[in-house]
């Protein structure tokens, strides 16, 4: 007899479960591209976010930690050293609302799907994601000395999630 696939036990459908598992990274690659800042600070917000992701793992959710497994066997493990490839949309602010009507989407989703402490858990999660991005490099300054921890534009994609998310 076949192996049920977990999302099945999660109670979600493929293309449901599709969303959940690529919000994660999305939310990362939003965040990063929220304010164009250079390769060096680029790669280390994704070294930042791949490692909030893998470190759902972890949590007591068990939503959060299936998504998490099953990104991290999709796109790399941080603590055996494995990257993202960065990546640069081509018109960034599109690329932002996208992401921001995915996790509507998703909030949705999950407000119909599963109890409040495991939505509330995979909600805390992306914002958490967005948040280590968003500090994971000064934006501005010289040689990589001064600058603003957290622009205004991340500041602003990182409020805007926490919005679309907790409505």
């Amino acid at each position: 007899m076949a192996e049920r696939p977990a999302f099945t036990d999660l109670g979600f459908t493929d293309d449901e479960w599709g969303l959940l598992v690529g919000l994660p990274q999305a939310v990362l690659t939003a965040a990063s591209a929220a304010e164009s800042d250079g390769g060096r600070r680029t790669r280390a917000e994704n070294a930042a976010g791949l490692e909030a992701i893998a470190a759902g793992r972890e949590a007591s959710s068990p939503l959060v930690s299936a998504v998490a497994q099953e990104l991290v066997s999709r796109v790399g493990d941080p603590e055996v050293g494995e990257e993202l490839p960065v990546i640069e949309p081509d018109d960034p602010k599109a690329m932002i609302s996208d992401v921001l009507g995915r996790a509507r989407t998703a909030s949705i989703l999950l407000g119909n799907r599963v109890d409040e402490g495991e939505a509330g858990a995979y909600k805390h999660w992306l914002i958490g994601i967005a948040e280590q991005v968003v500090t994971a490099a000064p934006s501005g300054g010289l040689l990589g000395l001064g600058g603003d921890v957290v622009s205004e534009s991340e500041r602003r994609f990182r409020d805007e999630l926490s919005h679309v998310l907790n409505d």
